[in-house]
Parts: C-alpha cells; structure tokens; sequence
C-alpha cells in the first residue's frame, strides 16, 4: 500500500503562519496516552511507541539508542522531507532491531508537516530535524503531550526560543519530559568534574576558554550537484547546515555543546554581555553562515569566558575547556578524561558510559517510574547564550543578556515559503554593515 504522502506545496515553512495554526491543528490530540506514564500515576508497563522526526544521521542513532534504552518499546513511526532518508533509517534500525522496527509505508510521513500525522499516533517522540523547525515541533509535541527527546540547539533566534521557551511552560505544567541534546551533561566524568568545579575545589573562578575547532562540517555542494527540479526551498534543506535560518551557524549549531558546558560551568546563570568576531575564508557557493568565531562572555565577578570555533582544514584542531580558578585548573578534553592541575590535584578515574545512550536512558526510566525529567530550563538557556554570541559577531556589536532574551531577531523566512518556492536567504551579515 502506498503511503498518504502529504504534498509538499501545503507546508508553509515561517515561524509567525506556524504560530497561527498549531494550536488548533493539535488540540484533538491533548493529553493522549502517555501521560498516565507522569508523576503520580501508576507504572507503565506498555509499549511505547517511538516516532522519529529527522531520520538523518543524528536522528537514526537517537532512535538506535532509544529503542537500546527500553526493550518494550518499538519505532512506530518517522517523518522527514525525504522519501530515501526515512526509508535508509527504517533499514538501518531494523537491521539491529528487527522484532521491534514497525513502519510500513502508511506511518512513513514525508512532507514539511508530516510531524503532525506522526504525532497523532505514537507515545515518545524524538525530534532531529534542522534546528530551524525545532521550536515548532517542541511545541507541538507538548500541544500533543507527548515525552520529548529534543536534539541541539533548540532554536536558532531569540523568536524561536521564546516559542520553545514557552513550550517548555506547558511540559512543565502536563508533567512531560524532555530531555535535551547536550550530551556532556551525561557523562559521568564531565559530571563528577563539574561537581568538583561547584564545590570550590580550584579556588575563585576566574576565566574560562573553551574551544571546538575543527575541520568543515557538512560543507555546502557546488552548484553542478543541484537537480533542474529542486527549488530554492528544497536545495536550502538538502544542505542546511550552510543556511542561518536553518542551522543558526556553526557557532550555535556544532559548538554550542561548549556553549553548553561554559554555562553549565557558570551554575546556568545569565552572562551579562558579550562581544564576538567571525566571518567566512573558504566560500560556500549560495550558503550564509561562518566558518569561524571567537566570543568574550562576561559573567558578574569579572569572570571572562572565551568561545572559539573555526571549522577550517589545514589547521589546529581542538575541543577543549580550560577553567581557571584562584587555586587550580580544570581541564576538559586534553586526553580521555578531566583532570584538574594545581593546588589539588585529580583525574577521573571512574566508569563512563556512552552519554549519547544515558540520555534515553535517563528519559525512558523516568516514563517508567511515573516521574518527570525536564532539561528544558537549562538547555534553552545554553542555546540563548550561542546565539547572543552570534548576534554579537553578525553586528559586530556588544550585547546584553536582555537585548538578546528580547531581541526581534527572527531568521525564518518572512513570506510562508512552500516547497516548490523560490527563495533567496539573506546574504552574509557584515558587521558594522547594514544588513
């Protein structure tokens, strides 16, 4: 049988038409199944039932992992833009889980709002499409009330995180759980390390560096590998990384996991302000994102953070953080595990599993026990402060935390785009400039 393949032309891509819509679209299918599986409620020995949302790569090993977390559990469902992306994860997923990998063609959903048919009918949902389309799915897979596991970063402008901002209200208010993306907040020794940093153990915090250099990621195809029939829309998605509006750029898509760990270092509070440089060395043919950055966080007490990322060839590759204090230095990625050097003296010496595995761990335990994981203050707080640093680097101006947390910023397309559209990103931001 054929799948109900829903047309691309009706999937209005833009932020403000998605707003208008979702709420009405999803409230038939409020509080569905899996809330018997939140606080309070009895345990919940059914099986759940996973739908993938963005069967690329990251999104078929999130899958691997969630099926690997909970044995009672089966991929019910996916959703993609592309036919042959859903098909190669189905069979990659099946070839390790055989018994428990049940899509046939009628719950294979293609199509820019295939999400929505997805979510009507499956209990856990993981979601790995471009972070451009992030905040709209969080939103509505907690209008659906599902449990989330949510990819990096959760949005691309401070538009998008206000949306998933509010989304995660909601989580919290249905008791669902979301679990976040940023997986060094589950590995064993980052947490032992970061403990360490909290209790005092280097003294008085005073500067951070961290870095994530490496080579190009995902790099934009040359025109001569665009098919006559591809839209602008269409070529856009099939080399995202190299479009803002869609990734957020390297800095807030890739080394946003050092983001991450600069704010976990910081007890997750707000940066006062931030300066930032950046721009593109090698061209990306039509693309509009950077290929390096560097930003200077400040933080109340003095404390500087530093933020470099460059994703160029040929050069010094290091994912590393340094974090200074008055007595000694933590350090993070120089060799297999943290150590810190000083005064006192130490170095992980204790078991580390697969983080990408504890997540689903953590989160399918929890939907089992009848309680509630939610990493959604924390992860959209890292998130906000990449993309303030990118802000930063695109002006070529300092800002606060507050013209970042309320900036208008908002970097989807302002017409509702169809598949088949033409469509001409904005160019590459020149600070000082006008845009």
């Amino acid at each position: 049988m054929n799948p109900p393949i829903p047309s691309h032309s009706q999937s209005p891509l833009t932020r403000r038409h998605f707003l208008t819509r979702s709420g009405l679209a999803l409230s038939p299918l409020a509080f569905p199944f899996v809330l018997k599986g939140a606080a309070g409620d009895a345990k919940n020995e059914d099986t759940l039932k996973i739908g993938l949302v963005g069967c690329g790569g990251r999104g078929t090993g999130a899958a691997q992992q969630a099926l690997s977390a909970d044995y009672n559990t089966s991929l019910h469902a996916v959703a993609d833009v592309f036919q042959d992306k859903a098909e190669l994860a189905i069979k990659q997923l099946a070839d390790k889980f055989a018994n428990r990998v049940d899509v046939p063609k009628d719950r294979q959903f293609i199509g820019l709002d295939a999400y929505k048919q997805l979510l009507a009918i499956c209990d856990v949902v993981i979601l790995a499409s471009p972070p451009g389309f992030r905040p709209h799915h969080l939103q509505a897979a907690v209008d659906a009330g599902k449990h989330i596991f949510c990819e990096k970063p959760m949005a691309v402008d401070a538009a998008g995180y206000r949306v998933a901002l509010e989304a995660v209200r909601k989580a919290k208010e249905k008791k669902l759980s979301v679990v976040a993306g940023y997986c060094w907040r589950r590995s064993a020794s980052r947490v032992e390390a970061m403990k360490r940093l909290h209790d005092g153990e280097l003294g008085e915090l005073s500067s951070i560096f961290s870095n994530y250099y490496t080579g190009p990621v995902k790099p934009m195809q040359e025109d001569s590998a665009r098919k006559p029939e591809w839209s602008d829309v269409e070529w856009q998605i099939r080399n995202w990384y190299n479009f803002s509006w869609l990734s957020g750029d390297g800095l807030v898509e890739q080394a946003i996991h050092s983001v991450d760990k600069v704010c976990w270092a910081m007890k997750d509070t707000a940066p006062i302000s931030c300066v930032a440089t950046g721009g593109r060395q090698l061209p990306n043919a039509g693309g509009n994102i950077y290929d390096h950055f560097h930003v200077a966080y400040e933080w109340p007490g003095n404390i500087i953070a530093h933020l470099g990322c460059r994703q160029i060839k040929g050069c010094y590759n290091e994912n590393a953080d340094y974090i200074r204090g008055s007595k000694s230095t933590l350090i993070i990625g120089k060799g297999p595990q943290p150590y810190i050097d000083g005064e006192q003296r130490w170095r992980y010496r204790g078991e580390e599993k697969n983080m990408y595995q504890v997540e689903h761990d953590e989160l399918f335990a929890a939907i089992r026990k009848g309680e509630v994981v939610n990493d959604g203050d924390w992860m959209l707080h890292s998130t906000m402060v990449g993309i303030m640093g990118r802000m930063a680097a695109y002006t070529g101006k300092k800002i606060t935390w507050e013209e970042a947390i309320k900036s208008e910023e908002d970097l989807a397309p302002e017409e509702a785009l169809k598949w088949g559209d033409k469509f001409q990103p904005t160019p590459m931001p020149r600070p000082g400039l006008p845009a």
